[in-house]
């Protein structure tokens, strides 16, 4: 995938979350920034390269670490309300509201700031990064009752979120 807008197909042909089954891998190293192996868009998953698009599509039932924190966004989607719109208006919100830290983080000691601070105290990314290298998180606990752990950390506040991520590093 070459051309950049052709992610808006992608978009405009999306199904409902409920109705994607395994994520299709594409390539498109245009939207994805520098440090990030993949994204999911609207039940696709972008990488960079197209051997590793080729090789996620070749074992999709066979997952490493980077495409189970994709599907873990496509399970929050699902809880969203099986909405696209839901889920990335809430993503967007947690967004703008990580970005208030950066102006606190200002004030914080350099050795306790958090690089790409709104991205990581994002509650849908929280969930995805602590249930990523966990085998059996999609299988036992999202087929249950969905990928719905990212309400916990909506609950706390920015600043808990990050003290407790400061806390993991």
């Amino acid at each position: 995938m070459n051309n950049p807008f052709k992610l808006l197909t992608l978009m405009f042909k999306a199904r409902r979350p409920s109705r994607i089954g395994v994520m299709r891998a594409v390539r498109d190293g245009f939207w994805l920034g520098k440090g990030y192996e993949a994204m999911m868009f609207f039940g696709h998953i972008i990488t960079h390269s197209q051997h590793e698009a080729d090789a996620m599509n070749s074992h999709p039932e066979r997952m490493n670490s980077v495409q189970r924190h994709e599907t873990i966004h496509l399970r929050q989607a699902q809880a969203c309300h099986d909405s696209w719109l839901c889920y990335y208006w809430l993503y967007g919100w947690y967004y703008l509201r990580g970005l208030t830290l950066l102006w606190h983080q200002r004030k914080t000691p350099r050795r306790q700031r958090v690089k790409n601070a709104p991205y990581r105290l994002n509650p849908f990314e929280i969930e995805a990064y602590d249930y990523m290298y966990d085998v059996d998180y999609l299988k036992n606990h999202c087929q249950q009752a969905g990928a719905r752990r990212w309400r916990v950390y909506a609950r706390m506040t920015p600043r808990q979120r990050l003290k407790r991520l400061i806390q993991a590093k």
